[in-house]
């Protein structure tokens, strides 16, 4: 007789429009930027860039150590520890900012690669970390739409080994 009438709600948050909770949006924005870290839209591209990687590796579970860590051979974007792993992570962060074809991540050329090994290097030297293990990644970030969140981000874990002359072990 009567038409079995079900309704059925969404599951995940991400599959109600906007609009219909707003305050809901705001708080879970607002917790996210509590707990992984805020990206401040005042700042430059590049640094956007590296607080939007850096919130990207604390939502993985790495815990970020320092920020822009420089000496006079290099300077490091993010140094982070993966704990389940017991390794330093250095991170390279590529931030495009234009609608030119091509990938950030091919920016991270030899001579690139080369300095960040060397700072890497003098920094588990002055940390007192040399038999520790470490790898060395790559977070490509878009962001051409000049909104408060990027257009896209790719991790490349291990994305390449120590390179130079005193390469690491």
């Amino acid at each position: 007789m009567f038409a079995e009438q079900t309704t059925t709600f969404p599951l995940r948050p991400r599959e109600v429009p906007l609009p219909v909770f707003p305050f809901l949006d705001r708080m879970r924005q607002s917790y996210i930027d509590w707990r992984y870290g805020r990206i401040d839209p005042t700042e430059s591209v590049g640094k956007r860039g590296e607080q939007a990687a850096a919130r990207l590796l604390r939502q993985k579970g790495l815990v970020v150590v320092a920020e822009s860590e420089a000496d006079k051979v290099g300077e490091i974007d993010l140094i982070a520890i993966d704990q389940r792993r017991k390794t330093v992570v250095f991170v390279e962060v590529k931030t495009h900012s234009t609608t030119k074809p091509g990938h950030p991540a091919d920016r991270v050329d030899d001579s690139k690669q080369g300095r960040v090994s060397r700072a890497a290097l003098r920094y588990l030297k002055r940390k007192r970390l040399l038999g520790v293990t470490a790898r060395f990644d790559v977070i490509a970030i878009w962001w051409t739409s000049g909104g408060v969140e990027p257009d896209r981000i790719e991790h490349y874990e291990s994305a390449f080994e120590a390179a130079g002359e005193y390469q690491m072990y």
